[in-house]
């Protein structure tokens, strides 16, 4: 039996039960849980990052702000309350969307 020792969303087990296959799980505590995100919020971004077509780079970046919700509620907030921050910054020091690309800044 193939091991994977990894956070899985929530209907997994249902799905792989439905194929006849067994399997073993068990319910993180606080601490495993966060860790955890956090390690599948980078695996998610990798996966991102290696997509080659956009319907691939789609489904990795929703993946990956489902990591962002679930990560959200985990502090006690929310996405919205994360998208003010997001907007807040992007208003006082800008987006992406210019393509910046910053090469060096003088020292004093």
């Amino acid at each position: 039996m193939p091991v994977h020792n990894k956070l899985v969303r929530d209907r997994i087990p249902q799905i792989i039960e439905a194929t006849g296959k067994k399997y073993t799980t068990r319910v993180l505590n606080d601490k495993e849980y966060i860790d955890e995100l956090k390690k599948k919020s980078f695996e998610e971004l990798q996966e991102y990052v290696e997509s080659d077509n956009k319907e691939d780079a789609i489904e990795e970046l929703a993946d990956v702000l489902e990591i962002m919700h679930a990560l959200a509620e985990y502090h006690g907030s929310s996405i919205e309350e994360v998208e003010e921050v997001r907007r807040s910054k992007a208003a006082k020091r800008g987006g992406f969307k210019e393509k910046i690309y910053l090469i060096e800044v003088e020292d004093e």
